[in-house]
């Protein structure tokens, strides 16, 4: 019986062997025979999934107008399409009118006035396509550019008899600078156009409205001989009756646009007899920093305010994928993923000058022409790109992955294409002035300029014969002034021939020495970080009795020497430069 029960079970056990062993043979026949179909099923897997990749990337860039509106990109009608058209970096001459400049404050004397501008209305900083089909010029009536063409035209010595625009002759670094734009309709890249002549023309007349009677600089030197201005005398300063001017100082950097500019600001201010005696000096960098310009810092803090700015591309692709387009189908020599301020640079070479949205047709990128660019006879160096002006920025090495260039568009530049740029442009800005990053860059290249304004204002407070100081220089000039002054309000871009004006004032009852300062026509005195609130004083201003703001001059003395690097954690100009690098070492 219990060798029965043995067997039988033996029998068991050697019958689930078979079984089991039988069934992994099958699974493994099984598995031999469908591993082709589980190769294609992993395959389509992963092509649906690459072509849904694919169709939002070029779905978002055919429907971004959808996008940029679900991303809040758009701030209402004055920045999307109706802003388009009237974007305020052009600056157009019926917006550029007087307001808060001078006027008589009660109880208060102009004692100087020191004004910060931005170069007029200019050509591009790249390259784009169809530029000479772009028209810069300016129809619109103005009188004192006419006497102003024609008073240089007739009064100085011609480069050439086959191209002629006059030239600064007085010695200095401006000597053989044009007076003029060389050509009065086409966009040379980086010059003044006609239009940017116009803007500072036109602020000029208001600037003379507002200070010259009251400063005195009406006053003509010597009267100068019936005619002999415009019959061979040329701006040399050497003449008969023209003395050096010493009541105005001018500073501009190197560039024409900006020595262009203040020249013809200065034309519609002063008597001919004070312009001609006037000496142009010369800033080597465009934050006007002087002798307190290397900081290492502040080139630190730059590049890594760049990082922030493409890490916030990189968040939103279908507006990389429109800045790409528009780059591609504008740009004449693009280079992976554009710039999105490089593109919009560009896009207001368009915008500014009322040109039509370009279209393109593909072709095959080798037949492509060699890029032929407008240049003046005499010399070539006109087109000179001012990589540093604008919004635009080198590129690093921390750039977005590039997009494949070798695509060639085929299509047009549409209107949301433009609004999607400049919206999420502005809404970059936004950021970009809330932005840590962007006061501490401002403080170290602000410094010196700002300690060359404090000083020219002590020097007309004591009495010196400085009456008027001007700046020429860039949008970048007014930015890193505007962030260490704690201006925030004021937009990040800023415009063509924008303008920034430090009044002093004395008491008429004490020696008492106050400024306001004015933007674009607006008191702002009240906003600057230490003129807030009670720091300021506010007193009557014009014959309807408006309320101006005053600040103490030694608010700002005190900024300067005192407060000015607390927020940079350092007590002077060179700690507050210095690179610490931190050091791990146990």
């Amino acid at each position: 019986m219990a060798l029965k029960f043995f067997f039988g079970g033996f029998r068991r056990y050697r019958e689930r062997n078979l079984l089991t062993a039988a069934l992994k043979e099958d699974i493994v026949r099984l598995s031999r025979q469908h591993r082709t179909i589980y190769c294609y099923l992993i395959l389509s897997i992963w092509i649906f999934l690459l072509i849904a990749g694919m169709y939002r990337y070029m779905g978002t860039t055919l429907h971004v107008q959808n996008y940029a509106s679900g991303r809040n990109f758009f701030f209402g009608d004055s920045q999307g399409r109706q802003g388009r058209r009237q974007i305020q970096e052009c600056n157009n001459l019926s917006l550029i009118a007087s307001d808060g400049e001078g006027g008589n404050l009660e109880g208060w004397n102009l004692a100087g006035v020191l004004m910060l501008i931005r170069h007029g209305d200019r050509g591009p900083m790249e390259h784009i396509r169809g530029i000479n089909t772009i028209n810069c010029g300016f129809s619109e009536p103005l009188p004192i550019l006419h006497r102003y063409k024609n008073f240089i035209i007739n009064s100085t010595v011609s480069v050439s008899a086959s191209f002629s625009h006059s030239v600064w002759l007085k010695n200095g670094p401006f000597h053989g600078f044009p007076l003029l734009p060389p050509l009065e309709k086409v966009c040379l890249l980086g010059q003044l156009t006609y239009r940017g002549l116009a803007q500072h023309l036109k602020i000029g007349e208001i600037v003379r409205n507002a200070y010259a009677p009251s400063l005195g600089l009406l006053q003509r030197p010597q009267p100068l001989p019936p005619l002999k201005v415009l019959n061979g005398t040329s701006l040399d300063g050497k003449s008969p009756g023209i003395p050096p001017e010493t009541e105005v100082v001018v500073y501009s950097t190197r560039y024409r646009r900006t020595f262009q500019s203040a020249m013809a600001l200065l034309y519609a201010l002063l008597p001919l007899e004070r312009w001609m005696g006037l000496t142009i000096r010369e800033s080597h960098s465009l934050s006007f920093c002087f002798t307190d310009c290397a900081c290492q810092q502040a080139d630190q803090l730059k590049n890594e305010a760049a990082r922030e700015d493409t890490s916030l591309l990189h968040q939103h692709p279908a507006i990389a994928a429109v800045v790409h387009w528009i780059g591609l189908s504008l740009l004449q020599n693009p280079s992976g993923q554009a710039n999105p301020l490089e593109v919009r640079d560009a896009v207001l070479a368009l915008l500014c000058h009322e040109a039509p949205l370009p279209c393109r047709k593909a072709k095959d990128k080798s037949a492509r022409n060699p890029p032929v660019h407008p240049t003046t006879p005499e010399n070539p160096d006109v087109i000179n790109i001012d990589s540093e002006d604008g919004q635009t920025s080198a590129k690093e090495d921390n750039e977005i992955e590039d997009i494949d260039p070798e695509i060639e568009p085929e299509g047009c530049i549409e209107e949301p294409h433009i609004d999607a740029l400049i919206s999420f442009t502005n809404w970059q800005a936004t950021k970009k002035t809330k932005s840590p990053y962007t006061r501490k860059i401002g403080l170290l290249r602000a410094y010196g300029l700002i300690r060359n304004i404090v000083g020219n204002m002590l020097k007309m407070i004591s009495g010196e014969r400085i009456k008027f100081v001007l700046y020429s220089g860039h949008d970048r000039t007014l930015q890193y002034l505007l962030a260490a002054l704690g201006l925030h309000a004021q937009p990040f871009f800023i415009p063509y021939a924008a303008r920034m004006a430090f009044e002093v004032y004395r008491s008429q009852n004490e020696a008492q020495f106050y400024f306001r300062v004015v933007y674009n026509g607006k008191d702002v005195t009240n906003r600057i970080s230490f003129c807030e609130g009670r720091r300021s004083l506010r007193v009557s201003r014009g014959a309807r009795r408006e309320k101006a703001d005053l600040c103490p001059i030694e608010n700002i003395i005190r900024f300067i020497h005192d407060d000015y690097f607390v927020t940079l954690n350092a007590t002077n100009f060179k700690d507050a430069c210095t690179v610490h690098h931190r050091n791990y070492d146990f």
